[in-house]
């Protein structure tokens, strides 16, 4: 048997990874990583070590962490995961963090979040703004399944999930803000075959020839679902900014704007109906 020291360099060694070491292990472990802090010495039994040793293979194997320890954190959420669903990844932050400034703090308003997955977006939005009622669709069961699981978890009470072809839910309805995170890589992309991607949904990830297939849906019907002065907010891929201000702006969306992330890379786009 080891101690928690030995067992985290090795793997640690093995994968490339402190990070990813660290969470399998407290993973088996089911604690906190503040307990690494006092208990690196802790030697661990057989049955401990085994279990570890097996997720770490699998993560050598290329399978994301997220869906070996089956969550993954977004904005203040800890959400379970799947591999029915995308992984949240941190960039989308800002497509809630530009869909709060358009929000009332303590007013009621209509938010859609199209293809929502593990409901990250839907459930940030709804948990800043908890006088806000949010629509979220997917095409898949399994993930919308995953959705509400994690809304009544963190008991969100104010979101509500239609299964859907993106704004097929909609139907009757119109909405202050429109939010999506769609797919929009290339489908011959050679990053699909590689890393975390190649075990993530496919339908989550590519749409078309150049990506923009989703996209292009999604800009042309979202005005039938938005009132006056309502706003369109969508991710996208790094290369994709001047392509998605054409759509908008050809579609008829006044305000058209790209914001860019952390990495000062185009990553959210949108527009709004004329009031």
């Amino acid at each position: 048997m080891a101690d928690v020291r030995t067992l985290l360099a090795a793997a640690t060694s093995r994968l490339g990874d402190r990070v990813d070491a660290e969470a399998l292990l407290l993973h088996v472990l089911g604690q906190p990583r503040s307990w690494l802090f006092a208990h690196a010495d802790d030697v661990l039994d057989t049955d401990v070590q085994t279990a570890f040793e097996a997720l770490v293979a699998r993560r050598m194997a290329g399978e994301p962490v997220a869906y070996l320890i089956g969550r993954r954190g977004f904005w203040t959420l800890e959400l379970e995961v799947t591999p029915a669903t995308l992984i949240p990844r941190p960039e989308t932050e800002l497509l809630v963090e530009l869909a709060l400034e358009r929000l009332p703090r303590d007013a009621a308003a209509s938010v859609a979040d199209l293809g929502t997955g593990s409901g990250a977006i839907a459930l940030a939005i709804a948990s800043e703004r908890p006088h806000v009622r949010v629509l979220a669709t997917d095409a898949s069961a399994d993930a919308l399944a995953v959705a509400r699981h994690n809304a009544q978890r963190l008991g969100i009470g104010n979101v509500r999930f239609a299964q859907g072809d993106w704004l097929a839910p909609l139907a009757g309805e119109r909405f202050a803000l429109i939010v999506s995170n769609p797919p929009y890589i290339e489908a011959a992309d050679p990053h699909l075959a590689q890393g975390d991607l190649r075990y993530e949904p496919a339908a989550a990830l590519a749409s078309g020839a150049d990506g923009l297939d989703a996209i292009r849906r999604i800009v042309a019907d979202a005005p039938a679902h938005l009132d006056a002065g309502g706003w369109l907010l969508f991710e996208h891929g790094w290369n994709q900014g001047d392509a998605a201000r054409a759509l908008l702006r050809a579609a008829g969306y006044a305000q058209v704007f790209t914001a860019q992330d952390l990495e000062a890379r185009d990553r959210v786009s949108g527009g709004a109906m004329s009031r």
